[in-house]
């Protein structure tokens, strides 16, 4: 069962408005086994609302994180190597700039599979993961990673505290949007967190997300969509404050947190709270004719699909993510249209997606196959996946970006953003 909230995550007011309805969806990482099939597969409603006393964007309904995260979670971070070295990158560079060591205590929230720890473990930091998916989960206990496989919220973050383990630095990459007790879980950061420690989180950005049309990043695993004005007044209500931040390219458009105990706004952070208030992100205005255009852009794809496929074209698609689970749901997009999916992603093969049930390969599949056409569908690495696939290109093969414009994508070097 899942549930609608009737208040803001974040602040708990009632004063929320919807932007866009997607109607009754399938859950985007549940992807299905040959006998699931035949079984009735679990949709649930998926709703955009906004908060006009704290500005977050958000989903009205709650699907059990148990449901989501626990049970054959698919997702490992470590398939992708865009976002290894971007991980790499950013844990080197705080083990330099606050001086790191074998004194010192790391803590990742949604830690996955290690990809990012392990880099830390490297130059002899103490670590500690928090995650509840087992698979990776064990694959970052398996490789020495010491791991939690659970949850975390402010409780776990007390018994920590009482064990005697604080944080120097707490990362958390992609996790704020998917938890359900939003103010539990930066309490807990607030606990956990030493005196002069530092919480340094990525978010998708929802300036982003509303500007590129990414509605493919919407699904029940993402919560809630953050601007810089609706997460200053959540660190806040917490004894928090959000001091830095950086904005980074990846997952279309994301920002890195830096939050600590004692506020000092960098220059950067004041700028980038103008920049918002002048464009409107803090009103329902902002994101009003959001529904129009992501009508308008699922209905020019599916029309660009069915136009190559009377033309006797081949197309297949490629990235077995959650967001692709939404773009295909919400434009329609079955074995009319598609003939099947590869993702690098061992864990994916020989199942299906949600809700269409387009079957997954190895991507060795599109060499033998040779489409005329890939849908990108994990279009935040179409740059990566281009590259990996150039003998697919030199072959004839062509790439679909859906968003924010569809258009055929035939070689790396075009602008992909």
């Amino acid at each position: 069962m899942s549930g609608s909230t009737l208040a803001c995550r974040s602040c708990e007011s009632s004063a929320l408005r919807e932007v866009l309805s997607f109607g009754e969806m399938p859950l985007a990482d549940r992807l299905l086994t040959q006998e699931m099939l035949a079984q009735p597969e679990p949709h649930y409603p998926l709703t955009v609302m906004f908060c006009e006393h704290c500005s977050l964007m958000q989903i009205a309904e709650t699907v059990p994180p148990e449901v989501l995260f626990c049970e054959d979670y698919p997702y490992y971070s470590s398939f992708s190597p865009a976002l290894l070295k971007h991980s790499r990158e950013n844990a080197l560079e705080l083990i330099e700039s606050r001086s790191l060591n074998e004194s010192s205590l790391v803590v990742e929230l949604a830690s996955n599979d290690g990809y990012l720890l392990k880099n830390f473990v490297e130059r002899g930091v103490p670590v500690l993961g928090i995650d509840p998916a087992e698979g990776p989960a064990k694959v970052a206990q398996d490789a020495g990673i010491d791991t939690l496989c659970t949850f975390f919220d402010s409780r776990l973050a007390r018994r920590l505290r009482e064990e005697g383990r604080s944080a120097d630095v707490i990362m958390g990459n992609n996790v704020l949007a998917h938890v359900a007790n939003l103010n539990g879980f930066v309490e807990g950061i607030g606990i956990l967190l030493e005196d002069d420690g530092v919480g340094v989180i990525e978010v998708p950005y929802v300036v982003d997300l509303i500007d590129h049309c990414e509605f493919d990043t919407i699904y029940h695993e993402h919560l809630c969509y953050f601007s810089v004005t609706a997460l200053t007044k959540l660190f806040e209500r917490h004894n928090l404050h959000l001091n830095d931040v950086k904005r980074l390219s990846i997952h279309g458009g994301s920002l890195r947190l830096f939050v600590e105990h004692r506020a000092n706004p960098s220059v950067t952070l004041r700028s980038l709270l103008d920049e918002e208030a002048q464009a409107g992100v803090a009103e329902y205005r902002y994101y009003q004719d959001f529904a129009e255009r992501v009508g308008r852009v699922g209905d020019e794809l599916r029309g660009l699909l069915e136009e190559l496929k009377r033309g006797g074209n081949s197309i297949a698609a490629y990235g077995a993510a959650a967001k692709g689970a939404t773009l295909i749901n919400h434009v329609d997009i079955g074995r009319d249209l598609v003939d099947f999916v590869v993702d690098r992603n061992v864990h994916k093969h020989d199942k299906y997606m949600p809700g269409k049930h387009l079957p997954i390969h190895p991507c060795e599949r599109l060499l033998e196959a040779q489409p005329d056409y890939v849908l990108l569908l994990a279009w935040n690495f179409a740059g990566e996946i281009m590259q990996q696939q150039a003998a697919y290109i030199e072959k004839g093969g062509q790439f679909i970006v859906p968003v924010p414009i569809p258009r055929i994508v035939a070689r790396t070097t075009e602008t992909l953003a």
